[in-house]
Parts: structure tokens; sequence; C-alpha cells
């Protein structure tokens, strides 16, 4: 029996992939982000922020928090923020999907909408100019060392002792990098010869939650010497693993997650050996609305 939802955020499943790889002696596995409670991998780096930023007097239910996203983040900060009973303001790109937007708003959270042509850069210099008036506190995912630190201490363990320590490989989609910050941190900690995947897009693709950034707006948490190497997917390729998670394998799960899955496939087929996790960091659910799986 639990006592919050919030207990409820981590300890995902870990699941084998049985028909999109199939390679005798090298097992690729799956880790489902999408079993947290607010449907993303973003449930632990948002419950790590907020609940971090409370202990040490950062903020408190009078603080107006303010952040900018593309959309997982902002769904956990809107439903971890109205637990504590705390005033959030998120700000995304008006080309997101509709279902993230109503799913912020269930939450309680006010959601703010600008120009889709300016990305969420557009989205974070907004924010950015209202923590400056002074009125808002930003939690700020890209520059947080909270967010890293909830995947050392809960992901990178996680995998490492599911997989009875025989991880060899982590393939992770890089957003704000949290995620690959956190659980290589802690991998290599363990075994330094664990190698470090991360996923990009090609430079003509978009793929909603993996990004190339420009080097104005590259997450301040982001430490290249933590990857070992880059794969980069193009958005085709990204839909179509979306497709195959779901037709083959019963994984329901969004862009990025199915761009992960193709940099891990097109890895073990270089690989004679080895156990490869990769991330899917959300539910297929919150894309009904695009044209993902039409």
């Amino acid at each position: 029996m639990n006592e919050s939802i919030l207990d409820l955020v981590g300890n995902t499943p870990l699941v084998k992939a049985n028909r999109i790889l199939q390679k005798d002696g090298v097992d690729l596995y799956f880790k489902l982000e999408g079993q947290n409670p607010g449907g993303s991998v973003k449930d632990r780096a948002a419950f790590n922020m907020i609940k971090s930023a409370l202990e040490r007097g950062d903020i408190s239910k009078e603080t107006k928090l303010i952040e900018a996203t593309s959309g997982n983040t902002g769904i956990a900060l809107a439903m971890i923020a109205g637990i504590f009973g705390l005033n959030i303001e998120l700000i995304m790109p008006e080309n997101s999907t509709v279902e993230r937007v109503q799913t912020m708003r269930a939450y309680g959270a006010k959601v703010i909408l600008t120009d889709a042509d300016s990305g969420i850069e557009g989205s974070r210099d907004y924010a950015e100019d209202k923590v400056k008036s002074g009125d808002y506190f930003m939690l700020n995912q890209f520059g947080n060392d909270d967010n890293w630190k909830a995947h050392y201490k809960t992901t990178g363990p996680e995998i490492w002792n599911d997989t009875n320590q025989k991880i060899t490989h982590f393939v992770s989609s890089m957003g704000t990098t949290g995620t690959i910050m956190g659980t290589s941190t802690y991998l290599k900690e363990k075994r330094s010869e664990i190698q470090i995947v991360g996923v990009q897009p090609t430079d003509d693709s978009r793929i909603p939650g993996i990004r190339k950034w420009p080097k104005a707006y590259l997450p301040s948490i982001f430490k290249p010497e933590k990857v070992d190497r880059i794969l980069e997917v193009s958005e085709k390729e990204a839909i179509e693993m979306s497709r195959r998670l779901a037709e083959e394998e019963g994984i329901f799960a969004g862009m990025s997650s199915g761009g992960a899955a193709a940099a891990a496939v097109r890895l073990c087929n270089e690989l004679e050996s080895g156990l490869v996790v990769s991330i899917v960091c959300d539910r297929g659910d919150r894309y009904l609305s695009s044209e993902l799986f039409e």
C-alpha cells in the first residue's frame, strides 16, 4: 500500500525485445518509463527538482514557478507541483500536441503557448524574461543538477540491479540530457567499460524530445565526456521504429523512444555479444493527435 502517488515514481519495468531484434549473443532490453505515474521518465527529474528545492528552502507555497518545456517535463512538473500545493506556469511551443497541453492543465498548471517557429528555444527565452522580472522562480531543467542526480539515484541503480550487473551498453535520447548524464555517472562508477550511447536527430529531422542544441542553448548539465558515442537517427527511422515497437513488441511509445530504439537496434547489429538497455521515455497516447501513428 502506497501513501502517495509519488511512491510510484521509478522502479519501472525492464522488458526484453523479442521481435525487433533476434541475434544470438546480444540482448536488447527496454526500460519502460511510461509506467511512471505521470507517464514519462521526466517524473523522476521533476520530483527530485521540486523536492530538493523545497528542502533547501529555495521555494515555498508562495513561490510562482515557471518552466519552459516541450511536453513531458511540463506534465511531470504540473503533477508534482499540484501534489505539493505549488503554483506553476508552463511555457511551450504552440505546435505541441493537444494531449500534452490538456494534461498539464488537468493537473492544475497554467500553460502559455509561444510561437511554433521559435521552437523550445523561444519558450526558454520567454520563461527567462519572466524570471528577470523578479516575480518567478525557474527550476531550469537544463541547468539544474537535481535533474541528472535523479537518475544517478534511481535510474542507474535500477538498470544495474535489474540486469544482474551484466549491462554492457546504455542507449538514451538526448534532450535536457539529464537521463543520460545521471545514468552514465552511476553506471561508469560501477564498471567503467560500460558504453554510454547518446541519440540525436539528423540535421534535417525534427523529433520531439530529442535535440541537437545550438551552442547557446546547450544544457549546462551536459558533460560530453560522459557519453562514449553519439548516434544520429532520422525522423523517418524514429517514426518507423515507434510503430514497430507498438506492433511487434506491444510497447506504445513516442517518437523519441522510437529514435532511441532505432539507434539501439543499429548498435546491437554491430555487436557480437552484449546486453543493451534503451530508454523508452514515455507513452504513445500523448501523440495520438499527431501523425505518428496514422
